[in-house]
Formats: C-alpha cells, sequence, structure tokens
C-alpha cells in the first residue's frame, strides 16, 4: 500500500532544498556530526495526521540529533544561525513550534533525545535494559524517516530497536499483560459489576481491553503504539487483528450491555490463549468453566507458565510501560516556558 502523502513529505522537500543547503554553508563541519529527519512525536511520524492534528505542534518540520559535546559547544550558535535565516512560511506551510528556540527545525543532542525517550543514550544492552524500556516509546525512535546520518550513530538504534524484543524479553512483557488483564481485568470487573460499583467496573473494563490488544502486538511480534493510535495500528495487525476485531470493535461501544463487555473479555481470553497455544509458549490444556464470583481467570495460567520460561534475572523485573522518561523531560521543559506562551501552544483562549 503507497503511503499516503504527509507533512512529512514537504518537510523532506523543506530539508532538501532549505535547511540542509543553509547548514552546508554557514555550518559544513557540524552538519558532518548531525542525524537529520521526521521522527519522534506526533501523528505525522506514523503518517496518521488528518485535520485534527492541525490545531496544534503542526507544520514544516525538521528533527536534528548532534552528539551531546558538539550542542553544548554550538548549539546555541546553530540556532540562531537558523532562526536569522529559515523563512517564515514555505510553499504555504507554516514552520512547526516545538521544544527550542528554532521553528522548523529541533535542535537536540543524540544522547537527551534516547534518554528522555527510552531512558537509555546508547542501544539496549542487557534483558534489563530492554524491560526498562517503554514500548510505546521505542516507536517514536523507530517510527518516521532519517534522511541524514553520515555517522550512522541514531541510525544504529533505530536498527537496533526496530529488529524486535529478544524472545525472553517478550515472554515477560506477555507475562505482565497476562497477569493483569487476568487477575486485575476480568476478574475485577466480574466482581465489581456483582457490587455495582459502576465506576471500577467503567475503570478496569478499559484498562482490560487495552491490556488485551497490547497481548495481541507482542504475539504478532509489533510494538505497541502510544494510546491515540492503537486502533489505527491495531487492526493492521498481520494475524490477532483479524481474529480479535469483533471483540475490539463491539465492546467499548456505549450500547454494548455489561454482561456482554464481560462475555467479549472472555472471549478475548480464549483467542489469546489458543495463540499462546499454538506458537508453542505454553501448553495445550482442556477448556476451564467460568466461575460465577471470580471471573475467568485463564490468562493467570498462561502468566504462571510464561514467567517460568524467562531467566531467573527478570522474574522480578516488571516492565515499563508508560512514557515516564518523556514525561521526566516534559516537566523540566514546562517548568521554564513562558505561561503565556504555554497557554497558546494549548490553544486556549480567552472567552469573549
Amino acid at each position: 500500500m503507497e503511503a499516503k502523502h504527509s507533512i512529512i513529505n514537504d518537510s523532506h522537500d523543506f530539508w532538501d532544498e532549505v535547511v540542509l543547503p543553509l547548514l552546508q554553508t554557514h555550518f559544513p563541519a557540524e552538519s558532518a556530526e548531525m542525524a537529520a529527519g521526521f521522527f519522534g512525536y506526533g501523528s505525522e511520524v506514523l503518517r496518521l495526521d488528518d485535520a485534527y492534528s492541525t490545531d496544534h505542534h503542526f507544520g514544516l518540520r525538521v528533527n536534528i540529533l548532534v552528539p551531546e559535546a558538539l550542542k553544548r559547544a554550538r548549539g546555541a550558535a546553530i540556532e540562531d544561525g537558523l532562526a536569522a535565516h529559515l523563512p517564515e512560511t514555505w510553499r504555504g506551510r507554516t514552520l512547526r513550534e516545538g521544544y527550542t528556540r528554532t521553528k522548523g527545525v529541533e535542535l537536540a543532542s543524540l544522547e537527551h533525545h534516547l534518554a528522555s525517550t527510552i531512558g537509555l543514550d546508547h542501544p539496549p544492552e542487557t534483558l534489563a535494559d530492554w524491560l526498562r524500556i517503554p514500548e510505546e516509546d521505542i516507536t517514536h525512535i523507530v517510527a518516521g524517516e532519517v534522511w541524514h546520518d553520515p555517522l550512522g550513530r541514531f541510525t544504529a538504534v533505530r536498527q537496533a530497536l526496530s529488529g524486535y524484543y529478544p524472545e525472553p524479553v517478550r515472554l515477560r512483557r506477555l507475562a505482565h499483560w497476562c497477569r493483569y488483564f487476568s487477575g486485575m481485568g476480568v476478574y475485577a470487573l466480574k466482581r465489581a459489576l456483582l457490587r455495582d460499583n459502576t465506576l471500577y467496573a467503567s475503570t478496569t473494563f478499559a484498562r482490560s481491553l487495552r491490556w488485551g490488544v497490547q497481548m495481541a502486538f507482542l504475539l504478532d511480534r509489533r510494538y505497541y503504539p502510544y494510546d491515540k493510535w492503537m486502533t489505527e495500528m491495531f487492526h493492521r495487525l498481520p494475524r490477532m487483528g483479524a481474529r480479535l476485531a469483533h471483540i475490539v470493535d463491539e465492546a467499548p461501544r456505549l450500547e454494548t450491555p455489561w454482561t456482554r463487555k464481560l462475555d467479549l473479555l472472555h472471549q478475548m481470553s480464549d483467542i489469546l490463549d489458543a495463540a499462546m497455544v499454538e506458537d508453542g509458549l505454553i501448553a495445550p490444556h482442556p477448556r476451564y468453566s467460568v466461575s460465577a464470583t471470580s471471573g475467568y481467570r485463564l490468562l493467570e495460567a498462561a502468566y504462571a507458565e510464561l514467567i517460568q520460561k524467562c531467566p531467573p534475572e527478570l522474574h522480578g523485573i516488571v516492565p515499563e510501560w508508560e512514557q515516564v522518561h518523556w514525561e521526566g523531560f516534559h516537566s523540566q521543559f514546562v517548568a521554564g516556558v513562558d505561561l503565556d506562551d504555554w497557554r497558546r501552544m494549548l490553544v486556549l483562549e480567552e472567552q469573549k
């Protein structure tokens, strides 16, 4: 399938015709150490941008990474040079505002970019390293495009992560979500419904559905993306997308009764369990009945089998899943931002 035309295409032209010539003219030595392209955060990195994407942080964009020492020594000069020579618009397109002083071009150190995204300034070297990287943040490294990387350092990190998880890491993550989906999902939902606790039922149902989808990505050896892109990317899964589509489409609907939602999660349990048997990850077993009070804790049985297959050093490591490294950077950025600029970036307009 041919990729749709996106802001990423126009940004590539902007790099080729404006930014790269400018850098080669004014900063030739520095440009030889740069990695440049269109990567990181935003729907447009996955070519999923639409009309709603354009109301904030949108426009022509070039991401540039340089070694930390170069960023400290020459970063301000490069940003000043770019600010002095870049146009306000190009081909009718505005330049994107980001987290640096230069519109349209975001300059960061390679080490900082990696650390604020995956928590490491280098490719993961151990199984524990892999488990401490939030899964959705790997997408922010491997997605998008790199157009210029003479030293190949950023490209090497992308290639290392693009090869997917080592098998012990995949099994540990799969075990984790089996535990959550079953023990904190369908079990908890059943008991919340018995107690007529709608708030807890709503919370645990939504989390359960997400955990089930995360397992589908693991079973198909695809990285789970940021939640906003979950639906689109789920339906692209080569195997589990089709098997679970009817559940993912029906279960979240407001008109679907609670009893049906719970039944759909039980079906999801069976489908995920069957895939793990099919893949040889767990042993074949008889069918089990659903408890009248505890729901269907089928995947907690799989959890024990999977975790016992993992190396002992991984048993006590809880896989990271939220964007903790990015949020740390984001909080530091917001701590120094001009509050009026921040409200403008949030599209907060005073009521008339």
